[in-house]
């Protein structure tokens, strides 16, 4: 029995491409939607995508598991304080795919801020005329960004901003060593904002903090730019501010329910959306298969984990 190849679940249809490479390592593979009574109680390791909810009482129903590997940067999904307490490890994809992000941020940005897909429609649409030009929007030049979570991917972004001439101002719940500004409070930033990139980590402590007041701070020449996590927004607050002109722009490339209804946002104007691709780069993916499969490696050699939460 302790010469069978150690048992390693998928949590999620998404992760079936890295079947090979688990099978590659020597380990059997199981997968969450086709899990047979066996294999549960012979799990040794997850493989997950931090954003996926891994209930807890899936967890207490496999007593072999001591490895929960995040192939994401994210684990919110993860009841991380839950899995420490009964000794489980949550493992993620650390600073792996912050630059990428942060150009998917700025793209959006940009895109939103100057109409740049409103264009592609117009010019698509035959409503190029001479005598129907696009209004004229502000440059980009001098306007002040906010960034809501000065993390790798935050700085990344003020990195990028700067480059463009914009003043960079930040807040987070903890103050740090950084060459940008602190803003005294969260309203105080989004007050003080042309444009808010939320960057922020996820978890249960900050769900809803982009709040009704904080979208409404930000107003209705403003832009709100989301590439964290949908729960850190109140997507009701925000889709009710795009319809009442209360809020400007909204970019976002994550939302409370993935995928999110078409539905939701046919109506919604000023609204520039993507389906969660900020951080999947045909670079980005490759290292954070790589540190998953090495962290699940080091626990099944019985080594410390390299990327621990």
């Amino acid at each position: 029995m302790s010469d069978a190849p150690p048992v390693v679940l998928l949590s999620h249809e998404m992760l079936a491409m890295m079947e090979p490479a688990l099978v590659a390592q020597g380990w059997r593979v199981a997968r969450r939607w086709a899990l047979t009574d066996e294999e549960r109680g012979a799990v040794r390791a997850i493989v997950h995508a931090g954003e996926i909810p891994l209930e807890p009482e899936f967890l207490a129903s496999l007593p072999r598991l001591g490895l929960i590997a995040c192939v994401s940067v994210g684990y919110d999904g993860v009841d991380v304080p839950w899995c420490r307490a009964r000794g489980l490890e949550v493992t993620h994809a650390k600073g792996l795919n912050a630059e990428d992000v942060a150009d998917h941020a700025l793209g959006l940005l940009i895109a939103s801020w100057r109409n740049i897909v409103t264009g592609d429609a117009v010019v698509r649409g035959g409503g190029w005329r001479h005598d129907n030009r696009m209004a004229p929007r502000p440059g980009l030049k001098g306007r002040k960004l906010g960034i809501v979570g000065l993390g790798f991917i935050g700085e990344a972004v003020a990195r990028r901003a700067e480059a463009f001439g914009m003043a960079v101002a930040w807040w987070g719940p903890n103050p740090k060593p950084a060459p940008w500004p602190r803003a005294d409070s969260l309203l105080a930033l989004a007050r003080d904002s042309d444009i808010l990139v939320v960057a922020s980590r996820a978890d249960a402590s900050n769900c809803g903090l982009i709040s009704a007041e904080v979208i409404e701070a930000v107003g209705p020449r403003g832009l709100i730019v989301n590439v964290a996590r949908g729960s850190v927004i109140d997507e009701d607050a925000l889709i009710a501010a795009l319809k009442d002109g209360r809020l400007g722009r909204a970019a976002l490339d994550v939302f409370v329910e993935e995928p999110t209804p078409a539905e939701r946002w046919a109506d919604v104007p000023g609204a520039v959306l993507t389906p969660h691709t900020a951080g999947g780069t045909t670079d980005s993916i490759p290292r954070m298969v790589a540190q998953a499969l090495d962290n699940v490696r080091r626990f099944l050699a019985g080594e410390p984990v390299a990327s621990a939460v």
